[in-house]
């Protein structure tokens, strides 16, 4: 066994549903509790967590730290050699798992500190009651920069941003009519087949202690457009979007083997990080061939799976990012996955909790128990940032790797595949490639979305209020018909 692979010995979750925010701890408090737990979960108590050479945190949402790892360190007694901090992305987790793990086996780290919070609840609940929250506020013109890991770019262009493509539950929607319209399903037997999948999850978080919903939900219960089930971008009612308003948080413990025995952490609690791999999509969007498959997950996975000397058959546990389902789906079909297999050991972001950046450190932790519990058994994990667009990928095992960890980054592959052009000024006869309507409130359709095709094959973008084309865009027959573009305002011809 190789004394630099990198192992995690401690994993640590929770929860926290305030009545009043009045007081609350903030992040960085609810992050010293998960690594603590983590250190009791390795059995090693405060040791490891003094001793961390780099506290690695996952970018916040609900509070602006420049640098959280400081505030960490000095919680836990810890005197590392640099902080850093992630950029932001729902990939962040995996990554950071992926480059600690590549600086443990370069014998550059010995022990690691991972650790993510997220206190959404809390912020929105002050508002309501009119609460200041007293959380430090470090100064960014004196306080240290940490390391930067990721790639920091905004999701969306200026060209999508003017066609109301700014928030997840604006894009995503308009990805899953694509791929239903790839699948050739209308919009009931695709509405039937996703909230089965969907279910499924729901029945994991049911069975997860940290999960935010932890109620089994039927398919028709999550397809069925309801009060408390309103409609938010077509074809997503409210139960298949993820979740951000919880308070959650997630911790880790890495080191090498050689730091693990030395202290003391029994073997049963060691999962080794085998393989690692990252890549991004075409950046924006817009200039993707299509609008229903990632060749960044299909290169990544190939290339985690290979370097871990296994295929997708082998995986005896899986959680793919769920943010929505589409993004379940995607992942599926590029590794070469099932959807009639268990995707998910939390019950994904709209039911176990999407806590910004950081749900999948509750999935590895997640993983880490499951596999402990089947020892031998391989499993993976995949991370999502921005609109299936950032991605990392994770093979785990109890079984030591033969050869140590190892890391690819396949992204001259993803460059070199098929590529769009893409226009903001186009006016003209265009063709619907997919679409959204977004909702609002009451239920009531307020906005058409429209990814159109020029007739030279570019992608341009369209919007629409005029109710009679909003109706048409949630019927089947909509996407692959004749449309004018006029000033990015969309009308059916």
């Amino acid at each position: 066994m190789d004394p630099r692979s990198p192992v995690i010995v401690g994993v640590g979750q929770s929860l926290r549903r305030l009545e009043n925010a009045e007081g609350a701890a903030e992040p960085v408090a609810m992050m010293a509790e998960v690594v603590r737990r983590a250190g009791d979960d390795s059995g090693t108590g405060d040791r490891l967590l003094k001793r961390a050479d780099s506290v690695r945190i996952v970018e916040l949402l609900s509070w602006p730290y420049p640098n959280p790892g400081l505030l960490l360190a000095d919680l836990i007694g810890a005197s590392p050699r640099n902080t850093v901090k992630t950029t932001t992305g729902g990939n962040s987790p995996q990554l950071l798992v992926n480059d600690t793990a590549a600086a443990i086996q370069r014998g550059d780290l010995d022990v690691a500190v991972i650790a993510g919070a997220e206190a959404v609840y809390t912020r929105l609940l002050t508002r309501k009651q009119k609460v200041r929250l007293d959380w430090t506020e470090q100064d960014p013109s004196t306080t240290p920069a940490p390391e930067l890991v990721g790639l920091e770019k905004p999701g969306t262009n200026d060209v999508e941003m003017a066609a109301s493509l700014v928030m997840p539950t604006q894009v995503y929607p308009i990805l899953e009519n694509a791929l239903r319209h790839a699948n050739g399903e209308t919009v009931d037997e695709h509405q039937r087949r996703v909230s089965e999948l969907w279910a499924g999850f729901s029945a994991v978080a049911a069975t997860n202690p940290y999960a935010w919903s932890p109620e089994a939900k039927t398919a028709e219960e999550i397809r069925t457009v309801s009060p408390d089930n309103r409609m938010i971008g077509f074809p997503y009612p409210k139960l298949m979007n993820a979740n951000i308003q919880t308070d959650q948080a997630a911790g880790l413990i890495m080191c090498s083997v050689q730091a693990a025995r030395a202290a003391g952490v029994p073997e049963d609690r060691w999962v080794f990080v085998h393989s690692g791999a990252d890549a991004h999509d075409h950046y924006w969007v817009s200039e993707r061939d299509n609008l229903h498959s990632s060749p960044a997950i299909a290169a990544a996975g190939r290339a985690a799976l290979g370097l871990a000397g296994i295929g997708a058959d082998d995986l005896a546990h899986v959680d793919l990012y769920s943010c929505f389902p589409v993004a379940v789906q995607v992942g599926a079909a590029a590794l070469g996955l099932g959807l009639d297999r268990p995707l998910t050991v939390t019950g994904g972001l709209g039911f176990a909790g999407g806590p910004g950046n950081n749900y999948v450190t509750h999935s590895i932790a997640a993983m880490a128990d499951r596999l402990r519990g089947d020892a031998g058994s391989y499993g993976l994990v995949t991370a999502l940032g921005w609109y299936i667009t950032k991605h990392a990928v994770g093979v785990y095992s109890t079984t030591p790797p033969a050869d140590g960890f190892r890391a690819a980054n396949p992204q001259d592959e993803v460059d070199a595949s098929p590529r769009r052009d893409y226009t903001g000024d186009y006016d003209g006869p265009v063709t619907v490639e997919s679409c959204t309507v977004m909702h609002e409130r009451d239920g009531s359709p307020a906005n058409g979305i429209v990814a159109c095709l020029t007739p030279d094959g570019r992608r341009a973008w369209g919007t629409t209020t005029e109710p009679g084309v909003l109706k048409a865009l949630m019927d089947d027959g909509t996407i692959g018909s004749p449309g004018l573009l006029s000033a990015g305002r969309f009308e059916l011809t």
